[in-house]
């Protein structure tokens, strides 16, 4: 892995009724399949991987079909013209479905318009780690034979995001080799640390796996790998030691794994929204604590960068007014939005707020505003404002320029206004 570029029944009392109408002779309808699972195995019947690929898709998340050919996905809702995310989990100790699995599956869907497919590889990852580690090229392997399925029904290479747990992180790297680094995107949660630590790149993780690769490190003097292996390399409070998790030996299982799982649900909660994360560009943590890494330009990264990005957004009213002023704003992105309020003080022009967006700003298309209503009970509030908006990505200081809608934008109360919103992607 060289280094590269960059969805007429009711349900009753837990019973399933099917209501007919019409004449005798008419067939009833056909029920749909069952919802699909992950599979159990014990620990000595880790060795066979009996892979499985279960699809989730916007209009159903929390049902699982099993596909395994083209046709299989033509019939489960599979949709060809929107990104595709893979989620491939690690090292499974006691041989059960991922305890984290099913939120990380909903929050992907409520937060991005995508096909979420499920790799369920828990038999040849169920046992002991070594053995885990040997399946991971003919996991490698059968995860590359159905993405090719995904090609013959007209998926780009580029749309494809591989997010890889642990050991997956490393499976994701080689799919991406063996697509010639091409894939979209790779997300490792806290990539594997034993056995890949001293590893060649051609073994491991790297940035010439996809166009673009980060990691999230969060348990580097334990389970996870220490050195970067991607394009950007997110070493959360150093990369060890998370504050919440256990410190003493004697709190079991949590302990030595609480650190390591992390890296999932900071990312969960990234994509929710509910956890603002920068990162500053520094050569080491050592180097961090000293305060030389305070400043976020950097000659490739531009900025400070971010799991979850953060918007400014701006309105400038063309004539003060005697009252507070109070617009809240909702960038849409594939029918997801975000929102932030911004009130502007009674007789001031200007105000401000943050937005943070799961996606980036460039993949944000439409603005919409909503000036709220001065809560008239008597009468239908008929107020109108006109003002400017304008918008930058955080940290405003290291951005070329702040964008701006090109027409003034007229509000009025309680009505909402929507602008398109174009934004070059740099």
């Amino acid at each position: 892995m060289a280094p590269g570029p960059w969805k007429s029944r009711f349900w009753v009392g837990g019973l399933l009724l099917w209501l007919s109408v019409g004449s005798s002779g008419d067939a009833p309808p056909t029920p749909q399949p069952k919802c699909a699972d992950f599979q159990n195995a014990n620990v000595f019947e880790g060795t066979d991987l009996k892979v499985q690929f279960l699809l989730f898709v916007p209009s159903n998340p929390n049902c699982g079909k099993l596909v395994e050919g083209s046709s299989d996905l033509q019939n489960s809702g599979f949709n060809a013209t929107l990104g595709t995310k893979l989620i491939i989990h690690g090292f499974s100790v006691l041989g059960t479905k991922p305890s984290w699995i099913d939120k990380f599956i909903r929050t992907l869907l409520h937060a991005t318009n995508a096909n979420v497919i499920a790799v369920d590889w828990i038999y040849g990852s169920t046992g002991v780690y070594f053995s885990a580690v040997k399946n991971v090229i003919k996991l490698s392997l059968k995860i590359c034979l159905f993405l090719n399925k995904l090609l013959v029904l007209g998926v780009s290479e580029s749309s494809i995001h591989i997010i890889g747990v642990s050991l997956g992180a490393h499976v994701g790297g080689m799919v991406g080799q063996l697509f010639g680094g091409q894939l979209g995107q790779i997300t490792g949660l806290d990539p594997a640390g034993p056995e890949y630590t001293s590893a060649s790149v051609e073994e491991r993780l790297d940035a010439g796996d996809a166009l673009y690769v980060e990691a999230i490190h969060t348990d580097t003097d334990n389970f996870g790998i220490r050195i970067p292996v991607g394009h950007v390399d997110y070493f959360v409070n150093g990369g060890q030691d998370q504050p919440g998790c256990p410190t003493y030996f004697y709190a079991g299982y949590s302990y030595l794994i609480c650190d390591h799982m992390r890296a999932v649900h900071l990312y969960i909660s990234a994509l929710e929204n509910s956890c603002p994360l920068m990162a500053f560009p520094c050569d080491s943590y050592k180097a961090f604590l000293a305060g030389h890494c305070l400043d976020c330009f950097n000659p490739f990264l531009l900025s400070c960068p971010r799991i979850v990005h953060h918007s400014l957004v701006e309105f400038h009213l063309k004539e003060l007014r005697k009252k507070d002023t109070n617009i809240e704003v909702t960038f849409l992105s594939s029918n997801v939005t975000f929102s932030s309020k911004i009130t502007i003080p009674k007789q001031q022009l200007h105000g401000k707020g943050i937005i943070a967006h799961a996606t980036p700003q460039c993949q944000i298309n439409q603005v919409k505003f909503k000036f709220q209503s001065s809560n008239r009970v008597w009468k239908k509030d008929r107020t109108t404002i006109i003002g400017k908006f304008c918008t930058a990505l955080l940290p405003v200081n290291y951005r070329e320029k702040v964008i701006c809608l090109p027409e003034p934008v007229n509000l009025q109360a309680s009505v909402t206004a929507s602008h398109d919103l174009k934004i070059a992607c740099v």
